[in-house]
């Protein structure tokens, strides 16, 4: 696993649970609670004055969104209540999410009067993020369980570091400097888009060599 979830967001998603077992919330609860922050973000994204001080405040209730994201799981196995349809909403939530936010991105972008181009590449952003998620979900329902990513070496998940969901919620604070975030916000959509092809196309030749059901 990418190394902000592996390492900073698992932690703080397991204080997030400590706290929401003591309130006696469920992991419903948390999911929708996850859901709710991570829209405020994007309300700030396509309402508040930018480039500015907002871009800050819309990236903290991003990752506090992303913590509880985490939060929710680990809450339904300390409690015993994990089950099919608790997972099913997570995973709406997580496919909306993103997309939703690189849409936000692209608001954000015509607001201030950024490039076209930049428009396009937020764009483009949502579907890549929207097609990947939903292929790699149906991949893993499809073949058999891989390595445990715990089994990879520690330099793997800094590898992954550029792709890792943080990294973006990290990247929307360059909104205050423009040119420094249609560089990064580039190179990021780039990166991921390699990574992605690669992925995908690994994903279709195990489950070629995967019997027919």
């Amino acid at each position: 696993m990418p190394a902000y979830l592996r390492w900073v967001n698992r932690g703080l998603g397991r204080q997030a649970a400590a706290v929401a077992y003591t309130l006696g919330l469920t992991p419903g609860a948390v999911t929708a609670a996850s859901a709710l922050v991570s829209l405020a973000a994007i309300v700030v994204l396509v309402t508040a004055p930018l480039p500015g001080t907002w871009a800050v405040l819309a990236s903290v209730l991003l990752l506090v969104g992303y913590a509880l994201d985490s939060a929710d799981g680990q809450l339904a196995r300390l409690t015993g209540t994990a089950s099919r349809a608790g997972e099913w909403l997570d995973h709406v939530v997580d496919a909306v999410r993103l997309p939703l936010l690189h849409a936000a991105l692209a608001w954000a972008l015509i607001r201030i009067d950024a490039p076209a181009w930049s428009v396009a590449v937020a764009l483009a952003f949502a579907v890549l993020a929207s097609s990947w998620f939903f292929s790699q979900t149906l991949a893993e329902k499809l073949a058999p369980p891989e390595r445990s990513a715990s089994d990879a070496p520690a330099w793997v998940s800094f590898v992954k570091l550029p792709y890792d969901t943080g990294t973006l919620y990290l990247l929307v604070i360059a909104l205050i400097w423009l040119p420094a975030f249609l560089v990064l916000y580039t190179a990021l959509f780039a990166g991921t888009l390699v990574v992605a092809a690669g992925s995908l196309r690994r994903k279709y030749r195990m489950l070629a060599e995967q019997p027919a059901p």
